[in-house]
């Protein structure tokens, strides 16, 4: 979602960065195609760049699939790194792909950035919805604006028939948005070519900009910014 979101960012004129915050699991550099060693500019890491976009992320710092086995405080120290010690440049939007749930990358973010907003992203099904709720709460606990709720896997449309199927249920995003009052920026149906450009280090907004899950990337983009422009 973060990797597409911020390709569509770019297709609409922002100057975009993207911070890959999931310190334990990064990937955002396998989607992006992108496993380069960043370079430094005096005592500040200069980021990669991909697809007209800037990008910081752990998997740039480690050899191979070593792991990462940190501790609380050395995951703060890494987004304070990340956050302060980076040539990022002027951005428009600085894009941070968090991991679930509500722990020390999250708690970090909010104290070492002035966030304009957090995007919800869950599933359809009650059980994603619940986690989401817990993601909102803390949001609100430290202060940063709801911009809204994105739904991904909303539905799957066979490829053969074109048949709709609900998997995992359909609209419980929007509902949960209505519910709690905060504005739902978009879904994201389940298709294949999302999964098969992101292994490939191809966004799909990128290999594919006119299909449709592209566009429904590019729709969410829009909502965000309209959700940004409201709260500047």
């Amino acid at each position: 979602m973060a990797v597409n979101l911020a390709c569509a960012l770019t297709q609409l004129g922002q100057k975009i960065g993207v911070m890959d915050a999931d310190i334990y699991g990064p990937s955002v550099p396998k989607m992006m195609g992108a496993m380069q060693r960043p370079t430094m500019s005096g005592d500040k890491l200069d980021p990669v760049e991909n697809f007209g976009l800037k990008m910081m992320s752990m998997a740039f710092l480690l050899d191979g699939n070593s792991p990462v086995i940190w501790r609380g405080p050395m995951i703060m120290k890494a987004i304070q790194q990340f956050s302060h010690a980076v040539n990022w440049g002027e951005l428009d939007v600085l894009v941070v792909d968090l991991p679930p749930g509500t722990g020390d990358a999250q708690l970090s973010l909010a104290q070492t950035i002035a966030l304009d907003g957090g995007v919800i992203v869950t599933t359809p099904q009650d059980v994603a919805l619940e986690v989401a709720r817990r993601g909102i709460a803390m949001f609100e606990k430290v202060n940063v604006k709801i911009l809204g709720i994105i739904e991904n896997m909303s539905y799957y449309v066979c490829p053969h028939c074109g048949e709709h199927d609900d998997i995992f249920g359909h609209g419980g995003g929007k509902r949960e948005a209505e519910r709690i009052e905060v504005p739902f920026l978009g879904e994201i149906p389940l298709f294949s070519d999302i999964r098969i450009c992101g292994d490939k280090g191809l966004p799909i907004v990128v290999a594919e900009p006119k299909s449709k899950p592209a566009q429904a990337f590019v729709s969410c983009a829009e909502s965000v910014m309209g959700q940004l422009a409201k709260a500047s």
